[in-house]
């Protein structure tokens, strides 16, 4: 409890200091600048290429958490300034180019955006790292009601910050409504820009490539990917509870398994030592999950957004829930969950071994799901939303006297 209050006294003062900072940035004229606010980073890629393939004339910032400056490390021309850390220079820089850029875009909830209140012509874009949804978020994040006033009138605050949310179909554009109480003015139905990259068949060829180059020995092996969702409750404590060792003895000859753990999970144990030849750990951020998941011939996770794009492959998918009940409670899940995902839901490894072995799914069902969830990404996503951009600019030019 007193962790708790200390916490929202430092975050009251941290927003105040940088609604103080803001302010006075606003006092500058607006740039020719577009800034990408990320975590993530692969929307943002997909967004920046568009404009630069066109040659839009904007100024590029990117304000990156963790391994997402990777994703812009080959482009000199971006300006990239770390966010959120210690440094005073950095978090004065941060501040200004958010104040003077035209288009801001975000790929995930940042609370300092409670503190923002961006000049008229500014268009604040939420690039959600998700294309679908199977757990709960924003207002609909079971953990809410645990929340104090202060910090639920604070969430409410930020998302009254996205002018416009990008959506890949329409039911996805329910749940952010509904997640981030918004009106359907506020939905962008341009398809999810990333998902760009399964429809260019060049970019396959040449991601397979590269792949089979660094890992030869596995080229003629079925490819299995296990990506578990995030849990925050278990960063200190983590284990996989997917039996590895079992899944070695009876697959090894013909399959290997692919790991993708969350970057923030704390392990400790080597998995391609533990297992040599049959577990190859792309944890790291430098692997591209995208390219993953186009390399892979199977799917394990359980409450992740991955699916959503996956289900483009229409390769088979295993939802290997092992703490359902747990996680509905702590979390919160769609409705039925167990009949709402493309696959079947399993809480034993045999179960999953038995299900790959014999080829136990259904892809018709999976057909039916991606059209659900990907009716706007066709391919031309970020193209959509680069339009978009050079409209609502032309738009607002001829507005201003």
């Amino acid at each position: 409890m007193v962790q708790r209050m200390i916490r929202e006294i430092a975050i009251s003062v941290y927003l105040i200091f940088f609604k103080l900072i803001f302010t006075i940035f606003k006092f500058l004229p607006l740039g020719n600048k577009v800034t990408f606010t990320t975590t993530f980073g692969d929307n943002s890629k997909y967004v920046y290429e568009e404009m630069r393939r066109r040659n839009l004339p904007y100024n590029v910032i990117v304000l990156y958490k963790g391994g997402s400056r990777l994703y812009f490390e080959e482009y000199i021309e971006v300006k990239k300034v770390p966010l959120e850390t210690l440094n005073v220079f950095h978090f004065f820089a941060s501040i200004y180019h958010l104040a003077t850029s035209k288009f801001v875009f975000v790929d995930n909830y940042f609370g300092f955006l409670a503190a923002t209140d961006f000049k008229k012509g500014v268009e604040c874009i939420q690039l959600w790292h998700a294309s679908g949804a199977i757990k709960k978020f924003g207002l609909e994040d079971q953990t809410i009601k645990y929340r104090s006033e202060k910090s639920k009138a604070r969430f409410i605050k930020v998302y009254k910050r996205f002018d416009k949310v990008v959506v890949g179909s329409d039911i996805m554009g329910d749940t952010f409504m509904r997640s981030f109480n918004l009106t359907h003015d506020h939905l962008l139905k341009t398809g999810i820009p990333r998902t760009d990259f399964y429809f260019d068949e060049r970019q396959h060829q040449k991601s397979e490539n590269n792949f089979l180059d660094k890992n030869p020995e596995i080229k003629n092996r079925k490819r299995i990917l296990y990506a578990p969702t995030y849990r925050d409750y278990e960063l200190d404590n983590f284990e996989i509870k997917l039996d590895i060792e079992l899944m070695s003895k009876e697959m090894a000859d013909n399959y290997v398994l692919l790991l993708r753990l969350h970057p923030a999970i704390k392990n400790s144990l080597n998995y391609n030592l533990e297992f040599p030849g049959f577990v190859y750990d792309f944890s790291s951020q430098s692997y591209n999950i995208n390219e993953l998941l186009l390399l892979s011939d199977y799917l394990i996770t359980d409450y992740s957004s991955i699916p959503y794009e996956y289900s483009l492959l229409n390769k088979p998918i295993i939802f290997f829930s092992y703490d359902l009940e747990e996680y509905k409670q702590k979390k919160g899940l769609i409705e039925d969950y167990e009949n709402n995902v493309p696959g079947p839901v399993v809480k034993k490894t045999q179960d999953v071994v038995k299900i790959i072995k014999d080829e136990q799914f259904d892809l018709e069902e999976l057909k039916r799901y991606s059209n659900k969830w990907n009716k706007y990404s066709n391919g031309n996503s970020s193209e959509n939303l680069v339009k978009y951009m050079i409209k609502k600019e032309f738009l607002y030019e001829k507005s201003t006297p």
